[in-house]
């Protein structure tokens, strides 16, 4: 039975704390924590050399109970701690991920970012070594400006969710509305930087930017297109190819971000598409309303994972995936400093007809308080 009373007390203590906190920040000014950001800055000199402290960290408080089970924590969700530079046109950028939960000899985790990048003559980008490998809607934006609590579980599914990878990645403009990402990255499962133990992939992405026009101020649609020679060592998702239709539409406060993105299966792993629709509203610089809805859907069963939280209950795969999330973020300062609270509705179902694939099923709810912060 879902444990209802405990899934309203934490909505109740998070909107409390959202009310404090609003209050709060109100009475304060942006200057405040222009003066607190700016210990981050080390170095800089007059022609835009600069060496800077780079980080995040980010907390969630999680309760989620379904007719399966229930899971509750309060636990750190990423804590990174780095530098980042800038010499002429060179920059670098030295990252390491660590966990807050282990005792202080065992909390490295591993390498996120450890990169250098040129900017070319023609405004391209070329950036070499370990660095993040983004493609769908939410794989490509960084956890730090994320309008929801966790990746869609599209993304969950499809997307690599290792996230940095040794490689060559080349960006830049085509013309004035055309733009690509492309490179080459080894699916090598090291923790700092790797070549030898896995394969590779590559990726190649094409985005078009709208002007401004009748249905939109601001917008962009971007198609990503990834060959995953696929290893049994690989640190990627087991799927030879993986395909994403995906755009961001902006008309004065409301927004729209959508992703249809297909997944060819490979290595046991089942064919899958999905579709993700995410409106959301600002209401003003502060508070900023999201609504979104992810379904998933898989060739036979077996083939689609729960989320983050929902897979502490069933670790089992299914196949059609259903969610409705509804949230609320507070910027204190941007997105450098927020408090998300979302919640949602999620159902799987899995096809067969073995007690073990029924057992693989879930329908359930789930509140999440997230407090996000980098630097």
């Amino acid at each position: 039975m879902i444990k209802q009373l405990s899934l309203l007390r934490t909505a109740v203590f998070a909107s409390l704390l959202m009310t404090i906190t609003n209050e709060v920040v109100a009475s304060e000014t942006s200057s405040t924590y222009d003066k607190i950001w700016d210990y981050a800055k080390l170095y800089e000199s007059e022609n835009g050399n600069y060496l800077n402290l780079s980080g995040r960290l980010q907390a969630d408080l999680a309760d989620f109970e379904a007719s399966e089970g229930d899971f509750e924590d309060t636990l750190w969700r990423r804590a990174r701690f780095g530098f980042k530079g800038r010499y002429g046109q060179t920059t670098y950028h030295l990252e390491a991920d660590f966990n807050l939960h282990s005792s202080i000899p065992d909390t490295y985790n591993r390498l996120t970012d450890a990169y250098l990048s040129w900017k070319l003559p023609n405004q391209a980008t070329l950036k070499v070594l370990k660095h993040s490998a983004g493609f769908t809607l939410d794989g490509k934006t960084s956890s730090k400006r994320l309008l929801t609590a966790q990746r869609n579980n599209l993304t969950n599914n499809l997307w690599f969710t290792g996230e940095y990878f040794t490689g060559v990645s080349l960006s830049g403009p085509i013309n004035e509305q055309w733009s690509f990402n492309s490179g080459v990255f080894s699916s090598d499962p090291s923790d700092e930087v790797g070549f030898s133990n896995a394969s590779y992939f590559g990726l190649l992405s094409l985005a078009r930017a709208f002007a401004a026009g009748g249905y939109w101020d601001k917008g962009d649609i971007r198609l990503d297109y990834v060959y995953n020679d696929t290893h049994e060592d690989q640190n990627t998702r087991d799927f030879s190819q993986v395909v994403s239709l995906n755009s961001r539409l902006q008309k004065q406060q409301w927004g729209l971000s959508t992703d249809l993105a297909y997944g060819n299966g490979d290595m046991g792993q089942q064919d899958v598409w999905g579709l993700v629709v995410m409106p959301h509203y600002q209401l003003n610089d502060m508070l900023q309303w999201v609504v979104r809805y992810t379904y998933l859907d898989s060739k036979g069963p077996g083939g689609i994972r729960l989320g983050r939280y929902e897979n502490e209950i069933v670790g089992g795969r299914g196949d059609r995936y259903n969610e409705f999330y509804g949230g609320v973020n507070l910027f204190l300062y941007g997105h450098k400093a927020k408090v998300q609270l979302g919640a949602q509705y999620t159902t799987m179902e899995n096809s067969g007809d073995s007690p073990d694939n029924r057992s693989n099923e879930y329908d359930g709810w789930g509140v999440t308080l997230a407090l996000r912060t980098y630097w």
